[in-house]
């Protein structure tokens, strides 16, 4: 090779080639690892060199090439190329591999604007040099290459326009701490810091976009959800409408309950109008939604709710249907459509649904949500009244539209509204929980806005995190664990700030947290049991027993020190009922596990001091923020042993853990005979969580006569769930014989919002 040739640096000096340093890091990122070859990385880079060109470059074409090799048979190229690209992207922050100390770090962010202003008034030098004593660097090479290319593309404090990085992920982890316990006292907040940092840095607690991205930088909205009611009149879908405009804005995914709005042809002013219907206002709310990008992290989205025996049902169904014209599709939006036992017993014996529009019949749309007995009987009431607009349509064919439409879209979700009030910590007839939120695992009360500003309606925000359950040895390490993360996400509602007094409200009345899981599918191989054979039905039992004692638990300890939230009397938890006492007790037919822990200390220490937080738990699809931590997603199996992930930073490869060891363990998404067991872990699961589950159902339609999946089939795993006590349905994933291992990432909370 010409040795004439010369590199420019990133400084813009320039300097021979000098290929034994290009060989001297990639040696450097192979060390210890199994199955890699230095020579093979080099190869496979095809460096075409020329005179002047930049580091830059070279280690980006070396990079690619390492991420190439990640495959089933040589796994440790995802932490070669992981190393590779933390190496290049120091370079890109500082200027060298060394990180700076933090004081210096934090003075230099904050006047430059990309830091917030309080770290440097709320702590002294000192007190940085205490932080920095456990900071540890080292920790970023356990990174996966997908997890570095996700923390570069959303999380890192960057420059979006010109792409300039500005910090690291160990900074990112420690000043995320520091911001959230900044107004602990003095003389416990470092070993709060510390306890919070080493649990986020390696990967035992994982956080949401919202936060990762925005906790410590001059933004101050970080929940990951919000659920925002709109009532039946202009003022009040206005309200609504400018409410999703600020939080999309704010990267937040939004949760919207348009199910009052009356249906077409309903009379306005006495008969002076004739009524739009539902569309025209969907389309309104899709035009909010899609307004603005999420912070340049993400474009909003958002999912509608409507109740099944809304008139204009039949026309709701089909909204996201790619047939039909553009003035009866409302593609842009997903949909939770509202079940309850009515629905379900008509189906089952062969009878009809009545339709009506909310506005003619008084009183059932709020019993639908708060009293399942008074809905019946005003159901049966109008059902027998003649002079009530209706319509009538057999069981069976309502719900297998619903059926075929969430099979063609996979983006027709579905709620079992009396199980999310009758099985939840709030009293239905105070505090009725009437929608969900985007991706279905949030149920949470809200009241309509009568106006912009208005005081008493109520726009709930969640608050989201999750346990790694594959990194954690036994289940009395979550105790501690839910101290930490309660304590963390507690110290957020009053961190952050609120752009509506409707939301603020919500917030500090009810204090509502989400917690869930992630890794659980390495959990069960780890533990050497099945989604399909019941074979894992105890053990997550006993597990999600764990969780949600200890969440209630911490909640509990943070209420005897700072007081309960102030709308403690509108849980069920204030009359000493606890989730034990609700669930389906179906479940019991499928795990004969007893309750390991002293709930009964518990629940009187809860009627005696009460929560600080009315719900603590929710199970979140955490699709990008499971990378981060090299985890399999929330709840779910994986795909294949390697999935390959299409995002807008490119095609990203992520390893199952412990790989070599496990990879007989894993059941794979496609190779579980049916829903049945799934469905099964999800309702043991939702015994103890307080809120709901994004949980998904899923078809492989080569495995059924003819290769269609019979709406029969559909149904009956819908049954099952209602049966189970399941609160609410996510996707509906069909195999469609593509290559079975890409995900691409969507838009909504598959690329962001509440994934955590």
């Amino acid at each position: 090779m010409n040795n004439n040739l010369f590199v420019t640096k990133r400084n813009g000096e320039k300097e021979p080639i000098d290929l034994e340093k290009i060989h001297q890091v990639i040696a450097w990122a192979a060390e210890n690892l199994e199955n890699v070859s230095v020579s093979q990385v080099e190869l496979k880079s095809h460096i075409q060199f020329y005179d002047g060109i930049k580091t830059e470059d070279i280690h980006e074409t070396i990079i690619k090439a390492a991420a190439d090799l990640i495959s089933e048979e040589t796994p440790d190229y995802q932490f070669l190329s992981a190393r590779l690209a933390i190496f290049h992207l120091r370079k890109k922050a500082y200027g060298q591999f060394e990180p700076p100390k933090l004081y210096p770090h934090v003075v230099k962010l904050v006047e430059a604007g990309k830091y917030d202003q309080h770290l440097l008034a709320d702590y002294t030098q000192e007190e940085f040099e205490q932080m920095e004593s456990f900071l540890d660097h080292r920790r970023d090479l356990n990174f996966s290459y997908a997890a570095v290319k996700q923390l570069e593309g959303k999380y890192l404090v960057q420059n979006r326009v010109t792409g300039e990085i500005y910090e690291s992920a160990q900074f990112l982890y420690l000043l995320v701490a520091a911001c959230l316990f900044a107004k602990y006292p003095k003389e416990t907040r470092l070993t709060y810091i510390e306890g919070f940092y080493h649990a986020i840095s390696t990967f035992k607690i994982s956080l949401p976009t919202p936060i990762m991205a925005g906790v410590r930088t001059p933004t101050r909205q970080f929940s990951s959800c919000v659920l925002i009611e709109c009532g039946d009149s202009l003022d009040s879908i206005n309200a609504a409408s400018s409410s999703i405009v600020k939080y999309v804005s704010q990267r937040a995914g939004i949760g919207i309950n348009a199910g009052r709005i009356r249906a077409l042809g309903s009379s306005i002013r006495n008969g002076e109008a004739f009524h739009t219907g539902c569309i025209p206002f969907y389309k309104h709310f899709q035009t909010a939604v899609k307004s603005c990008s999420q912070g340049g992290v993400r474009g909003g989205a958002a999912t509608l709710f409507y109740p099944l025996w809304h008139l204009e049902v039949e026309s709701l169904l089909v909204l996201k249907n790619n047939r039909g014209v553009e003035e009866n599709r409302v593609r842009h939006l997903d949909y939770g459509v509202q079940f309850n036992k009515v629905m379900y017993q008509r189906l089952i014996k062969g009878e009809s649904i009545t339709l009506f529009s909310p506005s003619d019949v008084p009183g059932l749309y709020d019993a639908f949500f708060e009293d399942q007995e008074k809905f019946e009987e005003l159901y049966l009431k109008y059902e027998a009244d003649d002079s009530i607009r209706k319509k009538c349509i057999k069981a069976i064919e309502l719900f297998t539209l619903f059926a075929q439409e969430r099979a063609s879209t996979g983006r027709i979700y579905l709620q079992n509204v009396d199980h999310c009030n009758t099985h939840s910590p709030f009293i239905p007839e105070l505090a009725p929980i009437r929608q969900s939120n985007l991706c279905l695992e949030i149920a949470l009360p809200t009241k309509p806005l009568n106006e912009i500003n208005d005081p008493n309606g109520e726009i709930a925000l969640c608050t989201l995190s999750a346990f790694n359950l594959g990194a954690i040895e036994s289940l009395d390490e979550l105790e501690g664990l839910a101290d930490l993360a309660v304590r963390a996400l507690d110290n957020l509602l009053d961190y952050q700030d609120y752009p509506m007094p409707a939301a603020e409200n919500a917030t500090f009345g009810r204090r509502t947290l989400g917690i869930g899981v992630i890794n659980y599918a390495y959990y069960l191989a780890k533990n050497g049991v099945y989604y399909s054979n019941g074979s894992a039905n105890n053990l997550t039992h006993r597990t999600f027993e764990a969780i949600q004692f200890y969440l209630l638990q911490a909640s509990n300890k943070l209420a005897i020190e700072q007081g309960a939230c102030p709308k403690f009397n509108e849980t069920r938890l204030s009359q000493g009922i606890l989730p034990i006492d609700t669930y389906k007790k179906e479940i019991d037919n499928i795990t004969g596990e007893p309750l390991h822990l002293d709930w009964e200390t518990l629940r009187e220490s809860i009627k005696k001091h009460g929560v600080r937080n009315s719900t603590v738990s929710a199970l979140m699809p955490s699709e990008t923020s499971s990378q981060i931590s090299n985890a399999t997603n929330g709840i779910e199996p994986p795909r294949g042993l390697i999935s390959v992930k299409a995002s807008k930073d490119g095609i990203l490869k992520q390893v199952v853990p412990e790989y070599e060891r496990l990879k007989d363990n894993y059941e794979l998404l496609w190779n579980i005979p049916s829903n049945e067991g799934y469905l099964q872990l999800v309702g043991i699961m939702q015994k103890f969580i307080d809120q709901t589950i994004s949980a998904n159902t899923n078809y492989d339609p080569s495995k059924f006569e003819g290769g269609k999946v019979p709406v029969k089939q559909i149904l009956k795993d819908l049954l099952t769930a209602y049966k189970l006590g399941v609160k609410t349905m996510y996707y509906h994933n069909t195999r469609d014989g593509a290559d079975d291992q890409v995900e691409v990432e969507s838009d909504d909370c598959a690329g962001g919002a509440c994934k955590i």
